[in-house]
């Protein structure tokens, strides 16, 4: 779990570097982990993300330092070992690609975009490497799989952006979650004061659980997870919103059985309707067989 420590500089931190005042005000963190958390994009100053160690901070100045798993992994290494820690993050698969957007199949394990923690090692930092500047139009959760758009451009940025704002994209998930639903429905609910629409339909019934798709028509955190959960179907592999009823469900999944199968969208530029698919990965399609197999007889 991530760590977050927030203070104000003081007098007697005036006319310090960035990484001595955090090595003073920050419980455990020594000048050298400082200076690897300042690379890794996990210190803001007066909500900006700085990279430079010899920073001079001046007095009523906010610091935050977040920390966790990607200050763990990074710790005592430097550029020759982060890069190799980046070589083994999931691999991703670049479906369509033109002059103003990008279409990727992200794998489960592979974070979207920057967090607070760090700004390296997540898609839109291993897209933008590969030549020139990405923007992030939406993102999907950490264990979930499946299709994204980036935009390649700024013009691109802003209409897609424009599309997701009004609702204008197909996006169909597949998840299997707890029970058997036993219709087709909407769940118009809404998730954090703002109107949420999911539309799910079944797909196929197991033992004690059920393929559903799921259209979504806002785009609000969570919501597929949020909408299911409240239904008393939670998604299986969901530790944050699935309670008991997902964590003690066996067979246990491989993780967040949930994928991005389906995006569709008219292109920024010339108007063509777009459409991609993304089969179910092998881990949750190996799963998958396994309910297959499990008897629906008491």
């Amino acid at each position: 779990m991530a760590e977050r420590v927030t203070f104000v500089v003081e007098a007697d931190d005036q006319g310090l570097r960035l990484d001595q005042v955090l090595a003073r005000r920050v419980p455990g963190l020594s000048r050298r982990k400082a200076r690897v958390l300042i690379d890794l994009g996990g210190v803001f100053v007066d909500r900006a993300r700085v990279k430079v160690a010899s920073r001079v901070l001046k007095i009523g100045a906010t610091v935050e330092a977040n920390l966790g798993g990607a200050l763990e992994r990074a710790q005592g290494v430097g550029l020759a070992a982060r890069e190799r820690e980046e070589a083994r993050l999931p691999a991703f698969t670049i479906v369509f690609e033109d002059d103003d957007l990008i279409i990727v199949d992200k794998p489960a394990g592979l974070v979207t975009a920057p967090t607070p923690e760090s700004d390296r090692g997540n898609l839109l930092d291993l897209l933008s490497r590969r030549g020139g500047r990405v923007w992030l139009v939406h993102r999907i959760d950490l264990m979930t799989s499946g299709l994204l758009v980036f935009a390649k451009t700024p013009e691109a940025n802003k209409i897609l952006g424009e599309r997701f704002a009004a609702h204008d994209i197909d996006r169909e998930y597949r998840a299997v979650v707890a029970g058997s639903l036993d219709r087709d429905q909407t769940i118009d609910r809404p998730i954090a004061g703002r109107r949420a629409v999911t539309h799910v339909a079944v797909v196929e019934r197991f033992a004690a659980s059920s393929m559903i798709g799921a259209r979504l028509e806002t785009g609000r955190t969570h919501q597929i997870r949020i909408h299911l959960a409240g239904l008393g179907h939670p998604v299986l592999g969901d530790d944050q919103h699935g309670g008991e009823t997902a964590r003690l469900f066996r067979p246990a999944p491989p993780r967040l059985a949930l994928h991005a199968a389906r995006l569709g969208f008219a292109h920024p530029r010339t108007g063509e309707r777009l459409s991609f698919e993304s089969a179910l990965p092998a881990d949750l399609a190996t799963w998958i067989d396994e309910l297959r197999g499990v008897s629906l007889a008491p």
